[in-house]
Formats: structure tokens, sequence, C-alpha cells
């Protein structure tokens, strides 16, 4: 699979794995100033990149780990898609759920990018679904352990 880059003029940095065994690679801030997080507040963090996919791939934006831990910082919608059609600036959207401001620096990492296979579903309406042993048993409904 090749990951088409387009580096925009305020980006410096080309997303890259950290390790041979990483899933996601890091992006950072292209920002030129930095951007001050306050409590539950939510910005859209510009990556000064656009890519283009091949078919069949979507790029999931995830939170970094160390930032979710150390500081609250997530994403709003937890996982973000970009489509294999999107060819706009990839942008990251930041949350912080602490109760701390959280300042994000030019260049710093602020998520990661994993790039997976879709398959497009084929939409079939039905009278009824088929039966399990957990049937409509939903959040909590298989116990604690």
């Amino acid at each position: 699979m090749i990951l088409k880059i387009f580096r925009m003029e305020h980006n410096k940095f080309v997303p890259e794995y950290k390790t041979e065994g990483a899933a996601g690679m890091d992006l950072c801030a292209a920002i030129s100033e930095p951007i001050t997080l306050q409590p539950l507040e939510r910005k859209l963090i510009p990556t000064g990149l656009k890519i283009e996919l091949e078919h069949g791939y979507e790029a999931q934006i995830r939170p970094r780990s160390g930032l979710s831990i150390k500081h609250g910082i997530s994403l709003i919608n937890c996982v973000g898609t970009v489509d294999e059609d999107y060819r706009g600036e990839v942008c990251v959207p930041l949350v912080n759920v602490s109760n701390e401001a959280y300042t994000i620096q030019p260049d710093e990492r602020i998520a990661q990018m994993v790039i997976a296979k879709y398959e497009q579903a084929e939409i079939e309406v039905v009278t009824e679904l088929s039966d399990t042993a957990r049937g409509e048993g939903g959040f909590g409904s298989t116990g604690k352990v």
C-alpha cells in the first residue's frame, strides 16, 4: 500500500512510524504559535498534510496515549476517518478533558494516523434478524468479569 503525502507550506514533518512494529504514524501540529486548550475546550489543529489513499483504504486518526493519560488531551470524536476520496488538509479535532489548560506547541506530536482496509457493505433491509444467545443485551449485560 502506498500513501501519497503532500506537505503544505506550513508543514515541516512527514509522518513516520517510530518503531518497526508501530501501527500508527505520528501527526504533528503545523502551527506557527502555541495554542492553549482550556478545560473542555476543543479546537481543530492543522497538520499541514494532504494525503491520497489507494482505493479500499482509509486513514484513522487516533489520540496519542501519552497526551491522553498525562494531560487529558484526546480527539473530540475519539477516532476520525479520512476517506479515500478526501483531498483537503488533514486536521485533528482535539479536546481537553482535564481540569487544567494545556498548550500545544508548534510541531508537537498530537495524534496518530493508522491506515486500514475497509469494505463498503451491501445493504439489505429485512423484517427480522437471527437469534443469538446475547440477544438485545447491551451496555454491561455481559457482567464485569
